[in-house]
């Protein structure tokens, strides 16, 4: 799964966020809104997001097998 690559955007502010949800938008490397990172598709990433899934788009970078540019 680590082979894989997710792409993170973020589309909402971190103001008024909780410490821990805000922490968990940088910690995957996201500073502004409509910026986006590649990460890897791991266990500790996808907690991150899930954290912040009401800020972010995500998306599958297509590296993977089988991805052919579907969603997540």
């Amino acid at each position: 799964m680590a082979d894989r690559q997710l792409k993170v955007t973020l589309v909402k502010s971190l103001n008024g966020q909780l410490r821990n949800i805000a922490a968990s938008a940088r910690g995957l490397g996201l500073r502004r809104i409509h910026q986006s990172v590649t990460v890897p598709d791991t266990r500790e990433n996808r907690g991150m997001i899930q954290a912040a899934v009401h800020l972010l788009k995500v998306e599958s970078d297509g590296a993977g097998k089988g991805a052919a540019g579907k969603g997540v």
